[in-house]
């Protein structure tokens, strides 16, 4: 579970799956509410645990690309039943009454 922690990491394993390799303002953009700083620093913590690859283009203005390793890709295969149980709880309790606080909590 360490390695799913935190209001972003299942997001962003979503937005490399769905959309595949993304720049840094590209994940941004598609995590509204997601701060510099924690993207930052989750994008660290998936590429240690293996879920992500980070990849630096030697160019100028330098270009840096993420995309999910095959852990990553099986992980996010794990967490699918996860999101429809999650999806089916909000259809059951109503989407209104769910709230996502900054801490993750529901």
């Amino acid at each position: 579970m360490d390695v799913v922690a935190g209001k972003w990491k299942s997001l962003i394993l979503w937005e490399l799956h769905h959309h595949g390799t993304r720049r840094f303002a590209e994940l941004r953009r598609g995590l509204p509410g997601v701060s510099e700083k924690m993207l930052i620093q989750h994008l660290r913590e998936m590429k240690e645990d293996g879920l992500v690859h980070r990849e630096v283009h030697r160019e100028v203005p330098p270009k840096v690309e993420y995309s999910l390793t095959e852990h990553g890709v099986s992980l996010n295969t794990a967490l699918t039943s996860l999101g429809k149980w999650g999806a089916e709880r909000m259809r059951r309790i109503g989407a209104e009454k769910v709230v996502i606080t900054d801490s993750g909590d529901k």
